[in-house]
């Protein structure tokens, strides 16, 4: 839905053109209200692509992060089992126990060097990771808004082809509403989560 454009295709379609060229100023007000929720739509459909491209970006380079830190955590051990060994060393007799005291002592600094690169990789991936959730939460609200607006488009059509007036206030409810989801996922806030008690905004990414 939001990857592949905004499309609503069905019976009615050829009803909605033959109104733009119609007389009728009832069917022409549906025909042109129609034509302005499809862009709407469109551009709805864009934007919920948008975010989630975004999404997979970040969750990729979480992924690649995450790498980097595992990759860093392995060498801190392998030092670690160097300094373990250069300690055993230290014991064992007819050593030069001053030799192997200075090889610990660099183990022990390399690793605080390591470890600190580490933690700087998985700060990073959580934060990507963040940032992917936030911005697959904003492509569900951009898809919600867009679902409203096909809805209104259809109830729209059916309108044209009942010419039942409290149709049309429907659809235009519902075309209010879709616009409204729309305008809160533009802004990073989520009103569904905050009356269902999941947050009152989406982070911004």
């Amino acid at each position: 839905m939001s990857g592949h454009g905004f499309h609503v295709h069905g019976p009615h379609d050829h009803a909605v053109e033959h109104a733009a060229h119609s007389a009728d100023k009832f069917s022409g007000n549906i025909a042109v209200t129609t034509a302005i929720l499809a862009t709407v739509g469109a551009l709805f459909g864009y934007q919920g692509g948008a975010t989630q491209n975004e999404a997979a970006l970040y969750k990729n380079n979480a992924a690649i992060d995450k790498t980097q830190a595992a990759n860093s955590w392995n060498y801190y051990q392998a030092k670690s089992n160097k300094q373990n060994l250069a300690e055993l060393a230290m014991t064992l007799p007819n050593v030069d126990p001053e030799k192997y005291k200075a090889e610990v002592a660099r183990y022990r600094s390399e690793k605080e060097d390591i470890k600190k690169e580490a933690e700087k990789w998985e700060a990073s991936s959580s934060e990507w990771n963040k940032k992917s959730d936030a911005a697959l939460h904003q492509h569900h609200q951009w898809a919600l808004a867009t679902t409203a607006e096909q809805i209104a488009i259809s109830l729209a059509a059916i309108t044209l082809l009942t010419h039942r007036r409290w149709l049309l206030y429907t659809a235009y409810a519902v075309a209010g509403a879709g616009i409204a989801l729309g305008l809160f996922a533009a802004l990073h806030i989520d009103p569904i989560g905050a009356l269902t008690g999941g947050g009152a905004a989406v982070g911004h990414h």
